[in-house]
């Protein structure tokens, strides 16, 4: 299966839905709307980039990790301490530079509906 992209807003919309669906299937006590679509959007694909497999693993463990814990919630200090498969964590070493630049960003420009045109 082929990664999510998130090099345009319908593509961060996928990505978006498919962490909105997520979250509804996470049984913490402290989970609250928005925990993985606003807070958590580009920490997931910056440490997933985008894979689906490793998503699914970093959510189930961490799942795990914030019930053993106590946390009863998913949030970037308990998820950094996930192991993911090697290969996750390689891939992801060039991504936080261009997240942190701005170049790149994983939610849907607010300010443009999806029947915008561009205006030159």
């Amino acid at each position: 299966m082929e990664p999510f992209v998130v090099t345009n807003d319908k593509h961060r919309r996928e990505w978006r839905s498919m962490l909105l669906a997520l979250e509804k299937r996470i049984v913490l006590c402290r989970k609250f709307p928005g925990m993985l679509a606003d807070d958590l959007s580009d920490y997931l694909y910056i440490r997933t980039t985008g894979h689906i497999g490793s998503l699914m693993t970093l959510i189930n463990r961490g799942c795990q990790r914030a019930a053993r814990t106590g946390t009863k919630l998913l949030d970037v200090d308990l998820l950094d301490q996930v192991k993911l498969d090697a290969a996750a964590e390689r891939a992801r070493k060039a991504l936080p530079k261009k997240f942190e630049r701005g170049r790149m960003t994983t939610k849907p420009n607010p300010g443009r509906s999806r029947t915008a045109k561009r205006v030159a």
